[in-house]
């Protein structure tokens, strides 16, 4: 196995593994909820003017299918969509009381989930960890550039 096969490899199985060690107490604390509509709910959290575009576009996907996971949350009472004076067109969304709840949940978690991890971190020295964010990067831009190719090719003409 060359090195590019061994690191896609390894961030595989370090996904795999962070998700089977967070997934039965995310289940637990999070019960009733879809992980992809707790992650809207994160987004929507954390990005103020958040809409179904901007969804989409973090999530990589269709707005229809961000449109059905919103709908959900509103019927669930943890988002509430709202407009702009200036801008009747546009839908935003933003977390209700209850949505904080989940928010603050799934972060608490999140915090858990970092501290539990700290010991690894606080080895690897700060030349090591401009070197790996420069690494992801340079693949999120690949990345990207290749889902747009795809977007451009499904596109009827």
């Amino acid at each position: 196995m060359n090195k590019e096969e061994q690191l896609t490899t390894g961030f595989r199985d370090l996904y795999n593994k962070m998700v089977s060690l967070n997934k039965d107490k995310m289940e637990d604390a999070l019960r009733g909820y879809k992980a992809s509509e707790v992650h809207c709910i994160e987004y929507i959290g954390k990005n103020a003017d958040s809409n179904v575009t901007k969804l989409a576009e973090s999530f990589y996907m269709t707005r229809g299918a961000i449109s059905k996971i919103t709908k959900k949350l509103i019927e669930k009472g943890l988002i509430e969509s709202y407009q702009k004076p200036e801008n009747k067109k546009e839908i935003y969304f933003r977390l209700t009381a209850q949505g904080e709840v989940i928010y603050n949940i799934h972060e608490g978690l999140h915090q858990e989930f970092q501290e539990r991890d700290r010991a690894v971190f606080e080895q690897v020295t700060e030349e090591q960890f401009d070197s790996m964010l420069s690494f992801v990067e340079k693949y999120n831009t690949h990345l990207d550039a290749e889902i747009k190719k795809k977007a451009m090719n499904i596109k009827p003409e």
